[in-house]
Parts: C-alpha cells; sequence; structure tokens
C-alpha cells in the first residue's frame, strides 16, 4: 500500500500548510492501527470489514478524515468472525484525525511536558503525540486492556514507545501530568475527581462532559481548581465506561415512552428534533436536567422524539413534518417542556451562553460555567 501519499493528502486535509501537526499527520501509517473495523451495512446491521480483504477499500477508509468504529458492545472487531452482527453502541474508535489535531491543539502540548491520553482507542491521538513531543513523554488510558495492549503492540511496529496504563478514569488515575487530553466524555462530579488530581498545578485540561458537545479547557490553580472556558468549538465523543460495555439502556422506560398516553398530553411548540444530533440542545439540556436518555424515529414524514430519565420521567412528542406535535409526558420531570424551555431561550436570545462560558472545575468534579448573570453547576449532588 502506497500510505505515504494518502497520509501526506490526509494531512493537507486536517492541517494547516503552517501546522506543526502537517508532518506528524502525513509521518503516521494510520492503516496499521486500524486493519478491521465496524460499519453499517445496507440493512442498518453492524458489519465486519477486513483491511487485508480488499486493501484499495482499507487505504481509503483509513486515510479519509472519519472515525473508524472497532469495537460494538462487548465486541472488538479484531476478535468478530465473518457473518458476526454485534448489537449495541460503539463503543470504542479511531477518531477522525481532524477532531484529534483539534484536541491535542486544545491541549497546548509542548516539548518536554508530559501527556495523559484518556481514551486509548485505536491509538491515533498517541501517535501523534508520541511524533510531536516525544513518546517518552506520552501515557495512553484505557479501561480495556485489549485496547492498550494492541495499541501498543502497533505503535511499536512504527518506531514509537509510549507509556500505556489499564485503568478506569472514574476510580484511579496513575501518575501526574502537565497535560491532559480526553477523547471520552468524562463525568462531572465524583468520577472527575481522579483526573483533576492527576493533572499537575500549572497543567492544562482539554476534554468533553459526558452526554454533551462541550470542549472544555482549563489550566490547574494552586487551589487544586481548574480555571478555563467552554471552547467556541464542539466534540461528540462516547462516554465513559468502567466496564466491558455501557450500562444497560432505560429499556422498560423507553417501551412505556413508546406506546403510553402518560399523565399529561399538550401540543408542542416547536417541531420535533433529534435532539441528541442538535448538539448545543443536547448540551444545555444535559447541563440544565442531567442524565436524559434520547432515541428518535422518522417514518415517511413523520418524526417521533422520546426523552426518558432514570428517575421515570419520559416524554414522547410526535407530528408530521414541522407541524406543532402532540406531547406526551408522565413522571417526576416534564422533559419535553424542560427542551422547550431551552428552545425559547434560544429563540429569543438568537444564542445559548454555553459556548465561551467561564468554566471553574473545583477538586469535588463540580464544573461551575458561568456567562454573564447565567450560571449552571454541573455535576453538583
Amino acid at each position: 500500500m502506497d500510505w505515504e501519499k494518502r497520509a501526506a493528502r490526509l494531512a493537507d486535509q486536517v492541517a494547516d500548510p503552517d501546522s506543526r501537526w502537517l508532518p506528524v499527520v502525513a509521518a503516521v501509517p494510520r492503516h496499521e492501527l486500524v486493519p478491521r473495523w465496524w460499519e453499517v451495512d445496507d440493512s442498518g446491521a453492524w458489519a465486519l470489514r477486513e483491511g487485508g480483504d480488499d486493501l484499495d477499500a482499507w487505504a481509503e477508509a483509513a486515510y479519509a478524515d472519519r472515525s473508524l468504529v472497532t469495537r460494538v458492545g462487548g465486541l472488538h472487531a479484531d476478535h468478530a468472525m465473518p457473518g458476526d452482527r454485534p448489537e449495541g453502541l460503539p463503543t470504542s474508535s479511531a477518531t477522525l484525525p481532524s477532531l484529534v489535531v483539534r484536541m491535542l491543539r486544545h491541549g497546548r502540548l509542548g516539548a518536554g511536558l508530559s501527556l495523559l491520553d484518556l481514551g486509548t482507542g485505536a491509538g491515533g491521538l498517541t501517535a501523534y503525540a508520541s511524533c510531536r513531543i516525544g513518546d517518552r513523554y506520552v501515557t495512553s488510558l484505557d479501561v480495556d486492556a485489549y485496547l492498550t495492549n494492541a495499541a501498543a503492540s502497533r505503535l511499536a511496529n512504527i518506531g514509537l514507545h509510549p507509556n500505556f496504563v489499564t485503568a478506569d478514569v472514574t476510580e484511579r488515575v496513575p501518575g501526574t501530568y502537565e497535560r491532559i487530553v480526553s477523547t471520552v466524555g468524562l463525568p462531572a462530579g465524583p468520577g472527575l475527581r481522579p483526573v483533576l488530581a492527576a493533572l499537575a498545578t500549572g497543567g492544562r485540561i482539554a476534554t468533553t462532559l459526558e452526554r454533551t458537545s462541550l470542549i472544555i479547557t482549563g489550566w490547574k490553580q494552586a487551589s487544586g481548581d481548574v480555571v478555563g472556558r467552554v471552547e467556541r468549538d464542539t466534540a461528540g465523543f462516547m462516554l465513559t465506561r468502567s466496564g466491558d460495555d455501557y450500562p444497560p439502556a432505560l429499556t422498560e422506560l423507553f417501551a412505556t415512552a413508546r406506546k403510553s398516553d402518560g399523565d399529561e398530553t399538550t401540543t408542542g411548540r416547536y417541531p420535533v428534533v433529534d435532539v441528541l444530533n442538535a448538539w448545543e440542545l443536547r448540551s444545555m439540556l444535559e447541563v440544565t436536567t442531567p442524565g436524559v436518555e434520547l432515541a428518535y424515529e422518522q417514518r415517511d414524514r413523520t418524526r417521533t422524539a422520546f426523552l426518558v430519565h432514570a428517575d421515570g420521567s419520559w416524554a414522547r412528542a410526535s407530528a408530521e413534518w414541522t407541524d406543532p406535535p402532540e406531547v406526551h409526558q408522565s413522571g417526576p420531570q416534564r422533559l419535553w417542556t424542560a427542551l422547550e424551555r431551552i428552545r425559547n431561550r434560544l429563540n429569543t436570545e438568537g444564542a445559548l451562553p454555553l459556548l465561551g462560558a467561564q468554566v471553574r472545575i473545583t477538586p469535588d468534579g463540580v464544573c461551575h460555567l458561568s456567562r454573564g448573570k447565567w450560571h449552571a453547576a454541573v455535576g453538583a449532588r
């Protein structure tokens, strides 16, 4: 495979001509990190792709600016048999290179500064960082021992030998680092404490918060607080997981939301929206009403959104295209009403206060957001 020319084209696509990341992206044989991956086929099921079966397709996939899903549920593509059809959500991937470069830039890496890469995945960020600042300064951590072992072996094959750690970041993070860059959505609150403790005083973190697209960056103060901002940039990463797969979805509650009338039926003010892919709305919903799970479906011109919460709350909104939806809700929270309050604010003010907000993360993991008169705390109990 003539990967060098493909990698150079990818580098031109994801980095500016004067960027120090341009030669780094061009130097990494990304295909060697992703020999197998999952794609959704025409039937909507996950199908295995093996690079060695079609070198042209492998090269096209590996050197495109796209994410490649490498693990679905508990089944890694490396362990799959032909014909396997895993079910569930992606649990690991090779992140698209342009996003990797953006997160590294947010991390403000520098010569001689130690870096912790949270979420090894296929090892792409680890490889780029190792080429840029030297592999002896780079540590990559993942909860999955297979991922860290596979990445260590594949990076060694291309001459890179960073340190790898297998651990659950919500429980412990060995070592202290001057830079932390996370390509998983970290939980605010107690689950963030080990990461904050691993950040050296004066060090910088760049991460997203789980169930949001918010990229938060900040510097650690002598007080232990991390002070920074929500970048005017967004990213969607998988949630941090502590086990082999994510906790079971609220399947029974989703089933109730699909068929029940609930205890309140109203007409919504705004058209049905796929909240999961309306990133700013989704982020604000998580900030104001944490823990909401989402689903969306479209059949012909009928669009339906479902919102559920572990406290038993649920909402269903359904309408023909952009017509006002019929909304059914039940439980201690009115989830669609909470979403409409956010949409009211967006329509009234023309923007939400998230992007560009100031951030202070206290050692207990609570993220305090503020912008003007607006204040919110994420992860508080």
